[in-house]
């Protein structure tokens, strides 16, 4: 592309009042050697028209220098072929100014330093506009447009009817010789409408008759996914017969410590038999996306040994109650146990919440709707039911036969031909016995990626995408921002694979995990990435003369986006790709990079700081922020007018897991006299768009802290700090004491070299 520039800079939003927009304009036109017009609002229809005519002049390359890079997106778009580079100077800048505190004088060089802070953002854009390039999007030479959906019970049967209704055609898969899962057992569904009282039909037997009559969608029973290669748009799958054995179901080799459990006979050798095991139709089928939706199991609750299950007769689960119910037997006296009490007092079965509390009410419902002097009783830690579901705790609290308690479960025994249950600390204020004919324990929806290897990915990570081991066992990415995503793109997890829920709920996780699929295909046929950074049109380009086989980028991609050959070469697979550039932080070589994204960018706008030497005031700190989170934190700090430090530089990234460790030394290097990481919270609780990212920028962090001790610089002159985008009132302290601390240990000492 052959560039042709110019620079705008706009005067509204007090930016003209708080800066010096002729001396601004000097910077660009002298030190960037780049044309600069200023105008009194460039994102007005006037000020639009200005840039616009520019562009029809030949200027492909537009700087703007007024409001944060997040706003007034569409304004600032010239089309695919031009080139736009914001610089922030509006919430980063004018907003951002430090007012004296009451009684206190202002700083003499106050103006001075907003202007310099001003400077150095238009530096910084313009350099960026000049290494960027335009990208090119990534295609397919052949798209397939097919989904494949993984389990036939309510789930699975909405996401292929929904996918089919929007005109893909769906291959639909389940184990079982019959379609409808879990739900063919169920009596009854919870209420799905006004008032909330009464149960419903079961809707399950209604919803197959219609897949199995939809022609878009072809039904495979009493088959399983042996195994899917491939990427997003190109997905190879195998079937084979439910239940039998493939080579690609045997674990991974024996590590040399299981060896030795082996073979003193305390554990079972997983790679025994392997030669019994048949692939069946090696990639017969060619899919675009895939929908996960194999479901649960009732959680194993065996272990509490003081509620007698699968000792005590008339103990059942209440996936086993229902089951009872629906064939109509149903006792007149029924205790249901929420908790398992006994020493654990506050806890819940596992995989337990709003769900089981619901299905108890439910069930309760039956014991008195079968028997006309039912009695049932609910006993519990928690009673959770959220929205309109209060609606259906009230009706249930009201009904006569219904007995709750919050109360500690001490013991389930027999007694003749009845069970004893006894129950402490009750509401009541009082400890009580219960003669029941039956125990119902609520067993929570275990999902069936926890143990068995519901989906076989062809992926250098392994079979699954579960390996962050923070979900229990659920199939998802982040549930928070991405729900229906997993860790490996173009696959995507509803019903209770993904979380516990109800059937409305499973109805509505299923249709949205459809329109991921759709999403996901769409925009691999358009050659651009899904998500998060939607529409993206960049992919990770690699210089593989200089590779060194480190292998450090497959292994730290959160996605599995990159697989690698026998000598440990990456092999790129740019649809499973989700643009964070972590692969790029990666590479000690720096030879991996994006278009509008690479080393050589993001340190050349580093090297655009102005570091003025000899003035304590005049400390320059780095901070690479997180754009998902932190950077429109920054943004909300600036609205609120609370103010950062004049010496702090903002760098936007994609993720902190795309920070090269080159741009720290090189930063420190060239006199900055310090510099920080703000990004998204890692850990059980992680934030992070990408996954990992966070964490991974941490560590690395780590390390760089040891090499600035070699070169005589301290190692808290680096930082790493985590935020919500939510911490726009706690982000100035976090900055302003990290500047507080700089300022302490002085000017960095090799300014000036």
């Amino acid at each position: 592309m052959d560039k042709k520039y110019c620079a705008y800079i706009c005067a509204g939003c007090g930016i003209g009042e708080g800066l010096d927009l002729e001396a601004l304009t000097e910077v660009v036109t002298g030190e960037m050697s780049m044309e600069c017009k200023t105008h009194e609002c460039l994102c007005g229809a006037d000020g639009r028209a200005l840039i616009e005519k520019d562009v029809a002049g030949g200027i492909n390359t537009v700087v703007v220098g007024a409001c944060s890079p997040r706003v007034m997106t569409q304004e600032f778009d010239f089309g695919k072929d031009k080139i736009t580079v914001r610089a922030n100077l509006r919430e980063q800048v004018v907003w951002s100014e430090v007012k004296p505190a009451a009684g206190e004088e202002p700083h003499s060089d106050a103006v001075e330093f907003l202007q310099e802070t001003a400077s150095d953002y238009m530096r910084m854009a313009c350099t960026r506009a000049k290494k960027t390039e335009l990208p090119e999007a990534f295609q397919l030479e052949v798209i397939n447009k097919t989904i494949l959906v993984m389990g036939g019970g309510l789930a699975g049967l909405t996401a292929a009817k929904e996918a089919a209704a929007a005109g893909y055609k769906v291959i639909l898969t389940e184990k079982e010789e019959k379609l409808g899962g879990k739900a063919l057992g169920w009596r009854k569904s919870f209420p799905t409408k006004a008032p909330w009282t009464d149960l419903e039909e079961n809707p399950i037997h209604s919803l197959i008759s219609a897949v199995q009559s939809d022609n878009r969608i072809t039904i495979k029973t009493g088959m399983e996914v042996a195994r899917i290669t491939g990427s997003p748009g190109d997905f190879g799958i195998s079937f084979k017969a439910a239940g039998i054995k493939t080579e690609w179901d045997a674990p991974a080799k024996v590590t040399v410590d299981e060896a030795d459990l082996i073979e003193k006979g305390k554990m079972e050798n997983p790679n025994e038999g392997l030669n019994k095991y048949t692939a069946i139709n090696p990639d017969a089928v060619k899919v675009g996306a895939v929908v996960l939706a194999t479901g649960w199991k009732p959680a194993d609750v065996s272990q509490y040994e003081h509620l007698g299950y699968g000792k005590v007769k008339n103990v059942v689960t209440n996936a086993e109650f229902e089951k009872m119910a629906k064939e109509g037997k149903v006792p007149a006296n029924v205790a249901f146990i929420q908790s398992p009490g006994g020493k654990d007092d506050d806890k819940d079965f596992p995989y337990c919440n709003s769900v089981t509390s619901m299905v108890a009410l439910k069930q309760a419902q039956y014991v008195c709707e079968d028997n006309a002097a039912g009695k049932a009783y609910i006993l519990y830690q928690h009673m959770r039911t959220p929205g309109h579901m209060e609606l259906f705790y009230k009706q249930a609290q009201n009904n006569d036969g219904i007995f709750m308690t919050k109360g500690n479960v001490m013991k389930v025994e027999e007694n003749g031909g009845a069970l004893t249950v006894s129950v402490e600390d009750t509401l009541l204020g009082e400890n009580i016995t219960l003669s029941v004919d039956m125990v119902v324990l609520a067993a929570g929806m275990e999902p069936t990626t926890l143990h068995e290897k519901s989906i076989n990915l062809a992926y250098r990570q392994g079979p699954g995408f579960n390996d962050l081991e923070l979900f229990d066992g659920y199939a998802d990415s982040h549930f928070i921002c991405f729900p229906y995503e997993t860790r490996r793109t173009g696959v995507y997890a509803c019903g209770g694979v993904r979380k516990a829920e109800t059937m409305e709920e499973a109805v509505d996780d299923a249709t949205g995990a459809a329109l991921k699929a759709i999403q996901c295909i769409e925009s691999v046929d358009r050659g651009v990435s899904v998500h998060p950074r939607s529409g993206d049109a960049t992919y990770p380009e690699f210089f593989m003369q200089r590779c060194t086989q480190c292998k450090r980028c497959t292994e730290e991609c959160p996605f599995g986006a990159l697989d690698d050959d026998e000598k440990g070469t990456p092999l790129p697979n740019p649809t499973r790709c989700r643009r964070c550039g972590t692969c790029m932080g990666a590479c000690p070589e720096r030879i991996i990079g994006f278009k509008d994204y690479n080393i050589d960018l993001i340190g050349s706008m580093i090297k655009a700081i102005e570091v003025p030497e000899d003035d304590e005031d005049r400390l320059r700190i780095l901070v690479l922020v997180c754009e998902n989170d932190a950077y429109p934190a920054i943004d909300m700090a600036g609205m609120k007018r609370n103010g950062i430090s004049h010496m702090v530089r903002f760098i936007p990234v994609r993720c902190l897991g795309s920070v090269n460790m080159a741009w720290i030394r090189d930063a420190l290097s060239a006199g900055l006299d310090g510099a920080m990481l703000l990004g998204c919270t890692y850990g059980d609780d992680y934030q992070c768009h990408f996954v990992k990212g966070s964490e991974i920028a941490n560590k690395r962090m780590e390390n760089i802290g040891d090499t600035l001790s070699t070169l005589g610089l301290e190692p808290e002159r680096c930082a790493a700090n985590q935020v919500a985008i939510t911490d726009y009132d706690k982000i100035p302290q976090i900055i302003n004491d990290f500047v507080d601390q700089i300022v302490e240990m002085g000017p960095n000492p090799f300014k000036g070299f």
